[in-house]
C-alpha cells in the first residue's frame, strides 16, 4: 500500500544528522554506563593481577586448496583461507572477542562486500560492541542481516529496556566493468540504525530506525543508462505483544519504508515532514503488517498468522526482500503417545497482486504435516508431506480490450500450477553390543510437480521425482573401524520422458597409530539412464587423513579426484586437494 508523504508527519521526527554524531554517541553513552553504578570492582582487579590479569583463548586455522582438472569450471588452481577467534579476558571483567577471515578468492572481482573480515566484540556486564566487519538485525522491516564495517553496540542493563544501534558502511564502490558485467556497479552507501525495546512480563513493546544513503560522487562514472542510481532509505517498525489471557498471546509488526529511488531528483514538498524526510519526486512510502495469535491449550498448540507485503516494499538495510503479498497461515502442534510422538501441521493461503496492476495474478494454497516417532532408541522415523496449488491468472491486455464476453479465452488465460513433496526418513540401530554396532538408515522422497488448464493436464507438463537412499553402517568397536556402504536411487519422469540414475558408494574409517590419526576412504559411482540408453557416468574418489597432536593441533588433508563421461562429450577429470591446520589455545 503506498502512503502519500504528507501524511506521515504525525509519525516521524525530524531526520537528525546521526551521520557523524551516532559514534559519539554511542561511545558516550558506553563511557556512562560504566562510571554509573558499573564500576569495575577494584578488589576483583588486585586478585586478578596476583594470578592471571590477561588471559587469551581461542583457536586459529589455516587452509589451503589445490585445484587442477579440465572439468570447465575455472576455479583457481590456488585458495588459502585464514580464520580466526580469539578472546581476550582483561582483570576477569573485560571480554574483547576477535574474529577475523582472510583469504584470496574472488581477488580478481569487484564486489560490494569483500569476503575479507576483520570484528571485535567487546563485552563488559551487559555492554556489548561490534567493531569492524559485523552483521545486526534488528526488524525484518528494517535492518535485517546486511553486513556492514563500522561500529554497533547492544545494552541490555537490568530492567525491563534494552537498546542497540549502529553506524558504518553497507557497500563500497565498485566501478562498472564492462569485461565483467556479473558484478553490477554500486554506490558508496552509509547507513546508522537504532533500536529500543521493552519487556516485562505480559507484553513487550519495541521500535527500530534505519536509514542509508548512497554517496552520488562515489563513482566517477554514473551508471544511469543502467538503471543504477544513488538510493536512499528511511525505514521504521514498531513491534509489539501481549497475553491476553493463561496460554493466549498476541503479537504484531508494523514496518514502513520511504526509499528514494534518486537522491539527485528535486526536493518535494515544503512542510516539515518533508524537509526532514527529505522527501523528493523519487520518494515513495510504503508498509508492511504481521500479526499472531497463538494459543495452548494442554499439549495442543493452536496459531493463526497474518502477513502482507506491500507491491516494492523494501529497505536498503536487507540483502533479498519478498513483497506484493498476502499470506494466512493455520497452525496445529501437540505431542501423543507419552511424547514420543509429535505432530505438526499447517495451512495456508498466499496470494499477491495486491493493487492489481500486474498482468498476471497469482493465489497459493500450501499445506504441510511432520510427524516424528520415536518408539525406543533403537528406532526412530519422520515423515514429512507438503502440497502448494498456485492459481494463476493472465490479463492479456490484448484479450482484455479486443473480449466481447467475460468467458474469452478462459482455458487460455487460468492454469494452476500443483506441487506435493513427501519424505520418510528411517533409522534402525540393531546388533549393539561391546564390539560391534550396526545401523540402517532409509530414506525415500517423492516430488511431483503438474500445470494444470481447466481440468486437463496437458503432456509434458507433469513432472514426477523419485529417489531412494539406503546407508548400511558397522562399527568395529575395539579397532575403531567404521564401515559404510549406500545405494542410491533416484527415477524422474520430465517431459514425458524418463530418467534414472543409480549408483553405490562404499567406505571405510579408522583411527590408527595408537588413535592419532583419523583416516578415512571412500568411492562412489553413478551411472544415469534416459530411455533404456546410457548417458553419462561420474567416479568419485575420496581420502582424508586428521592428526591431533596435545589436544590443541589439528592437521588435516584430505582429496577427491572425479572424472565424468558423459555422451557425446569429451571425458574430463579434476583433483581438488586441500590442506588444513587448526590450533586452539
Amino acid at each position: 500500500m503506498r502512503i502519500p508523504i504528507t501524511l506521515c508527519h504525525s509519525i516521524y521526527m525530524r531526520r537528525f544528522s546521526l551521520k557523524i554524531n551516532l559514534l559519539t554517541i554511542i561511545t558516550l553513552f558506553s563511557v556512562f554506563t560504566f562510571s554509573h553504578g558499573q564500576q569495575i570492582d577494584l578488589a576483583k582487579v588486585g586478585k586478578t593481577f596476583s594470578q592471571k590479569p590477561v588471559r587469551i583463548g581461542g583457536g586459529l586455522s589455516a587452509s589451503t586448496i589445490f585445484y587442477n582438472g579440465n572439468d570447465g569450471q575455472k576455479r583457481q588452481p590456488f585458495t588459502y583461507f585464514l580464520n580466526g577467534n580469539v578472546n581476550v579476558n582483561l582483570f576477569n571483567q573485560i571480554n574483547l572477542p576477535f574474529s577475523f577471515n582472510f583469504t584470496n578468492l574472488g581477488t580478481n572481482y569487484g564486489y560490494p562486500t569483500l569476503p575479507n573480515r576483520v570484528s571485535v566484540h567487546p563485552v563488559y556486564k551487559w555492554v556489548t560492541g561490534h567493531i569492524g566487519d559485523v552483521a545486526m538485525s534488528f526488524s525484518p522491516y528494517t535492518l535485517n542481516g546486511h553486513m556492514f564495517r563500522g561500529v554497533g553496540v547492544d545494552l541490555t542493563p537490568a530492567g525491563s529496556f534494552k537498546y542497540s544501534a549502529m553506524y558504518g558502511r553497507l557497500q563500497r564502490a565498485v566501478e562498472y566493468d564492462t569485461a565483467n558485467r556479473i558484478i553490477p556497479a554500486t554506490y558508496e552507501r552509509m547507513g546508522y540504525a537504532a533500536k529500543v525495546r521493552y519487556d516485562k512480563e505480559g507484553h513487550y513493546l519495541g521500535m527500530s530506525f534505519f536509514s542509508a544513503k548512497d554517496n552520488p560522487t562515489s563513482l566517477q562514472w554514473q551508471p544511469d543508462s543502467l538503471n543504477i542510481f544513488p538510493q536512499s532509505n528511511t525505514a521504521f517498525s514498531w513491534e509489539g505483544g501481549v497475553k491476553l489471557v493463561k496460554n493466549l498471546n498476541l503479537s504484531g509488526e508494523y514496518g514502513l519504508s520511504l526509499m528514494t529511488r534518486d537522491i539527485r531528483s528535486p526536493r518535494e514538498g515544503s512542510s516539515l515532514t518533508d524537509q526532514a524526510l527529505a522527501n523528493r519526486t523519487s520518494t515513495h512510502a510504503y508498509s508492511a503488517l504481521k500479526a499472531e495469535i497463538s494459543y495452548q491449550l494442554l499439549k495442543n498448540n493452536i496459531g493463526v498468522g497474518y502477513e502482507r507485503i506491500a507491491p516494492e516494499y523494501r529497505t536498503l538495510g536487507a540483502y533479498y526482500f519478498n513483497n506484493d503479498y498476502e499470506n494466512i497461515t493455520l497452525r496445529y502442534a501437540r505431542p501423543f503417545f507419552k511424547d514420543k510422538a509429535n505432530i505438526a501441521m499447517s495451512w495456508g493461503v498466499q496470494r499477491d497482486d495486491l493493487n492489481h496492476n500486474n498482468e498476471q495474478s497469482s493465489k497459493r494454497f500450501v499445506s504441510s504435516a511432520n510427524i516424528n516417532y520415536t518408539p525406543s532408541e533403537k528406532f526412530n522415523t519422520s515423515l514429512s508431506y507438503s502440497n502448494f496449488q498456485t492459481h494463476m491468472n493472465v490479463r492479456s491486455q490484448f484479450n482484455y480490450i479486443n473480449g466481447q464476453t467475460p468467458y474469452d479465452n478462459l482455458d487460455t488465460l487460468n492454469y494452476t500450477q500443483l506441487s506435493q513433496n513427501m519424505a520418510l526418513n528411517t533409522m534402525y540401530y540393531f546388533g549393539k553390543n561391546e564390539n560391534r554396532k550396526q545401523n540402517l538408515n532409509v530414506n525415500i522422497s517423492f516430488q511431483q510437480a503438474a500445470d494444470k488448464q481447466g481440468d486437463i493436464i496437458k503432456p509434458g507438463n507433469l513432472s514426477e521425482f523419485y529417489n531412494l537412499s539406503t546407508v548400511y553402517g558397522l562399527l568395529l568397536v575395539p579397532q575403531a573401524i567404521n564401515f559404510n556402504a549406500a545405494l542410491n536411487t533416484t527415477y524422474n519422469h520430465v517431459g514425458g520422458e524418463e530418467f534414472i540414475i543409480v549408483g553405490p558408494t562404499i567406505g571405510v574409517k579408522a583411527k590408527v597409530l595408537h588413535k592419532m590419526i583419523t583416516t578415512g576412504l571412500s568411492s562412489s559411482y553413478n551411472k544415469s539412464y534416459s530411455g533404456g540408453e546410457t548417458q553419462g557416468e561420474v567416479l568419485n574418489v575420496r581420502c582424508n587423513a586428521t592428526y591431533m597432536l596435545l589436544k590443541k593441533h589439528n592437521l588435516t588433508a584430505n582429496a577427491i579426484w572425479q572424472k565424468r563421461n558423459v555422451v557425446n562429450r569429451p571425458e574430463t577429470q579434476a583433483l581438488t586437494a586441500t590442506l588444513s591446520y587448526a590450533y586452539s589455545f
